[in-house]
């Protein structure tokens, strides 16, 4: 026998043996630590699992947090540090879609945000489930597909057992579910793991074995739970175990054996595409998600990821001309004026550069990420960030000229500039018209929830007719008046449900908003309430994608949470064309007379001719 064989052979029959190796783990997840129970729950369960003498490490399987702010993460974490087991922990969509650092504290607190281990002959790999900074559905990051492509490479056995842990079911939950899929049903994959609906229940994820654990949180109970998984010989068991209660009966036995896979789940239909009248120009594929939108000089397009690059594109090839790194993801959409690309970053600057050669200009330190997008106006940069300060840049120095500190919570949205004020949202129900010259505050208006997950912070106010509009997830449509910040009408339709999706008509008659019903609307701008009187014969599933709401003279340009850009008449409402993408939520996009600039979070850009 050659040493290769033989050596070849070794390796199986030690993986054989350490698979046979009976070992037990606990999975917590649904946490919530910032809700009502959370911490005593989680300060209930760490005491009990260091009270357990047969467990061999835990998972923690995401939205530790309620809303991933920075000091609910690190009460998590001081939490966990009394764990005094091995501990591996993945984000979840509270963690990251309302995250106040853009989901970056979540790696610098916990040191990461997917894992990959051996353990006793089984591989475990944990990925991101998002959505990250954008209502739509889950996705696992493009970084994280390139991640998990480069560790599969690196431990190129199929053969070991493999276990996968993902906050979201790898189902049409997740935009991209089947990336994943694809990728462990490559693998010797036994079953998978996920937290997010907070029940135990058995699932089948094209014929992988889906296990949703239950919520940490108490609910209705005395106490709360986790599960204790026991891998033995040929089975794997599934215990709850409630704090200072005991172990239950097992709830699941699943065998372990190799799995055979018919891939009759349904892929995503891109057979749009093969009858459109869109022609795709080129197309750009990055490493990293993509969560900005875009902005020009006429031949460069400028837009940035969550790899922390902010980068241009070539109108015309497609090719990427220069790029800047950042120390952080980037969500915010870079703007341009005199030779200059203005962007924010989640490593709490605020970055100007030269829109020719990508090199910094200026940097401007914030106390927190900067997820605000900038707008530039007159030679200032209007932009907001995490540490409740709203700030106005000279444009060509870099020195601030005014900042308002009395912003509640964080600024995600992009401000628009009308009748000398800077208006806004943020993510603690406020709502600022701000001096545009001084920073004072001209009118502030509140929508009376004391939930900020109600907050009119994702869309971007329309201004029209001395009004300004907004939509929330609350599902109101708002008009305000321009100079005082009063009530014009405020109005919530059962059967329009409005919800972050807006903009402004070409001939500034009509504001758009989409429905959660898949629906493009158009109140008009001199209505004295939400009046309906237009609306397109699109009819899109479920939608959730806040992504503004762009257009020209002949067409409407709306994006949706699955990939697929549509194109309206603004006349008669007809869809012109539609292009899909991906399955990802699709960015706001650039829209010129002749062509349109789109790109989904998993990283795909495209310029589109028609």
């Amino acid at each position: 026998m050659n040493r290769s064989l033989l050596a070849l052979t070794f390796s199986f029959c030690l993986s054989t043996i350490f698979a046979q190796t009976p070992f037990k783990f606990a999975q917590i997840t649904d946490t919530h630590v910032g809700g009502q129970t959370g911490e005593e729950d989680l300060r209930r369960t760490v005491e009990d699992l260091n009270r357990q003498k047969d467990i061999d490490f835990v998972i923690l399987s995401g939205d530790a947090t309620e809303f991933g702010a920075d000091e609910e993460l690190k009460l998590v974490k001081k939490i966990l540090d009394d764990l005094k087991l091995p501990l591996y922990v993945i984000p979840g969509n509270h963690d990251s879609n309302w995250s106040e650092s853009g989901a970056n504290s979540f790696r610098k607190v916990f040191g990461g945000e997917t894992f990959f281990f051996e353990h006793k002959g089984y591989q475990f790999v944990g990925t991101t489930s998002g959505p990250n900074m954008r209502m739509s559905p889950g996705q696992i990051p493009r970084e994280n597909i390139v991640w998990l492509d480069s560790v599969f490479t690196a431990n190129p056995n199929k053969d070991t057992p493999l276990i996968s842990i993902n906050h979201y079911p790898l189902d049409s939950s997740l935009n991209n579910w089947y990336e994943l899929v694809d990728r462990l049903q490559g693998r010797n994959i036994q079953f998978a793991l996920c937290g997010h609906g907070h029940i135990n229940k058995l699932y089948n994820w094209d014929d992988i074995p889906g296990v949703m654990g239950r919520s940490n949180l108490r609910a209705k109970a005395e106490v709360g739970g986790y599960n204790i998984i026991t891998i033995a010989k040929d089975s794997v068991f599934f215990h709850e175990r409630n704090p200072g209660v005991g172990t239950q009966n097992s709830w699941l036995k699943l065998p372990l054996q190799k799995l055979k896979f018919a891939n009759n789940y349904k892929r995503p239909d891109f057979s749009v595409n093969s009858h459109t009248k869109a022609k795709v120009a080129w197309e750009y594929v990055n490493n990293g998600d993509l969560g900005a939108g875009f902005s020009s000089d006429g031949k460069l397009a400028f837009t940035a990821n969550t790899i922390g690059e902010l980068f241009a594109l070539d109108l015309k090839s497609g090719k990427r001309k220069w790029v800047f790194q950042t120390g952080g993801k980037i969500y915010s959409t870079p703007d341009y004026a005199s030779g200059m690309v203005v962007v924010g970053s989640t490593d709490n600057s605020i970055y100007a550069v030269n829109s020719q050669t990508g090199k910094q200009v200026w940097k401007v330190q914030a106390n927190k990420a900067v997820l605000g997008s900038p707008n530039i106006y007159k030679g200032k940069v209007y932009i907001g960030a995490s540490d409740g300060v709203f700030r106005c840049i000279d444009l060509k120095s870099g020195k601030v000229v005014w900042t308002f500190d009395q912003v509640k919570n964080f600024v995600s949205t992009l401000p628009t500039i009308a009748d000398g004020k800077v208006i806004f949202g943020s993510w603690g129900n406020g709502f600022y018209a701000l001096d545009v010259n001084t920073g004072k505050l001209v009118w502030e208006w509140n929508n009376g929830h004391v939930n900020r997950m109600f907050s009119a912070a994702a869309c971007y106010p329309v201004v029209a007719n001395n009004r300004v509009f907004v939509v929330a997830p609350d599902r109101f449509m708002t008009a305000l008046d321009l100079k005082t910040g009063k009530v014009i009408w405020r109005e919530k339709k059962d059967q329009y449900r409005v919800r972050e999706s807006m903009g402004l008509s070409f001939d500034k008659k009509y504001v758009y908003a989409k429905t959660m019903d898949g629906e493009l609307i158009g109140v008009p701008v001199t209505a004295d309430h939400m009046d309906v009187s237009w609306k397109s014969k699109l009819k899109l599933p479920y939608e959730l994608t806040p992504s503004a709401i762009y257009s020209n003279k002949d067409l409407v340009i709306v994006p949706n949470n699955s990939g697929l850009v549509s194109a309206i008449n603004p006349k008669n409402g007809e869809v012109v064309w539609q292009y899909k993408i991906s399955n990802a939520m699709v960015n706001p996009t650039l829209v010129t007379k002749n062509f349109v600039i789109a790109s989904t979070m998993d990283g795909k850009i495209v310029k589109l001719t028609y």
